[in-house]
């Protein structure tokens, strides 16, 4: 058993990875950290695990722990690591955004590896830190890396994301805030939200250099992103399919339907599920993802099997409830 140990752990991707450590077969909880909720039941904050774990939030770290989960605000995980060591066996994984892009990935000893499987599982079985990606460039990578790698796609790439309000973290704000969530739709951070940097670093990676038009929006449910993609295509559906399915072959996560997909069949699991549709020359691509598993805690668990040299799906075969 790898003990791990969890900064951050209060909130909702926090949360998730308790939930999914406690069912891995090779990895043990040995303390999770949270400044806010130091001393109290770990069930205290997340009820659904009631009867599973008898911890306690802690305000102390064990330097010792095989693998650190970082689930600090995005910004905050740099300020942590400076303030506090680990040994060199110590494999980091930063669920937050502080070394995602190129500039940010070597940060004192440590070089983090972006972990997008179905990228570059290769670098990632050899990492010693994984820049976790973010839910939406998830999403929309795993919608448009095939048109990037088989040099499919146009000079632009027009995206739009829906999120559930899990995606803005456990505090409180004026959008999360359920009398005006419900029954509403919103978008916001039109063309420059954050995770096109770490986009548009994956494309350059395989020689794209599309423009992307990104609008992200608020959808009023929890958990989910509905991502819709379309730009230009020279080619055939089934040309499309074939393109896809090979690029996904040996990403046990990442799924390509015949029939439309739909959000709840990926929610609660660590799953990527794409739908094809052409209309003329244009490209149609939905992706569906669990911001909170695949988009977040799953993605990290799956980083860590493929470091430790474990089955990659170890302890991520979840199935959805869609009734």
């Amino acid at each position: 058993m790898k003990k791990v140990g969890i900064i951050g752990g209060s909130g909702y991707t926090g949360g998730e990875l308790i939930r999914l450590i406690l069912q891995h077969p090779a990895l043990e909880i040995d303390f999770v950290y949270s400044s806010t909720r130091a001393g109290k039941l770990i069930t205290s904050v997340h009820q659904d695990i009631l009867g599973r774990i008898d911890l306690i939030f802690t305000a102390s770290i064990n330097a010792e722990v095989d693998v650190l989960y970082l689930c600090l605000g995005h910004g905050k995980s740099k300020d942590f690591l400076k303030l506090n060591s680990f040994s060199k066996k110590t494999i980091i994984v930063d669920l937050g955004n502080d070394f995602r892009l190129e500039e940010d990935c070597v940060f004192q000893d440590k070089s983090f590896i972006y972990g997008l499987p179905e990228l570059q599982k290769e670098q990632i079985k050899k990492a010693s830190a994984i820049a976790n990606p973010g839910c939406f460039a998830t999403g929309i990578q795993l919608a448009i890396l095939p048109l990037a790698k088989f040099k499919k796609y146009s000079e632009s790439i027009h995206i739009n994301a829906t999120t559930g309000s899990t995606g803005a973290g456990a505090g409180l704000s004026p959008t999360t805030h359920f009398s005006w969530r419900n029954n509403n739709l919103s978008w916001y951070k039109p063309f420059t939200h954050q995770h096109l940097g770490e986009v548009q670093r994956s494309l350059g990676q395989l020689g794209a250099t599309s423009e992307l038009f990104f609008i992200p929006q608020r959808g009023a449910y929890s958990r989910g992103i509905f991502t819709t993609a379309y730009t230009t295509f020279k080619g055939t559906l089934s040309e499309s399919v074939s393109m896809y399915k090979e690029f996904y072959n040996d990403a046990p996560f990442t799924h390509v339907s015949d029939e439309q997909i739909n959000l709840k069949s990926v929610v609660n699991t660590n799953n990527c599920f794409i739908h094809l549709y052409l209309h003329e020359n244009t490209l149609l691509v939905t992706s569906c993802i669990d911001n909170l598993v695949k988009g977040a805690s799953g993605q990290a668990i799956q980083n860590t099997n493929l470091i430790m040299g474990w089955e990659e799906t170890l302890g991520l075969e979840l199935k959805a409830t869609i009734f």
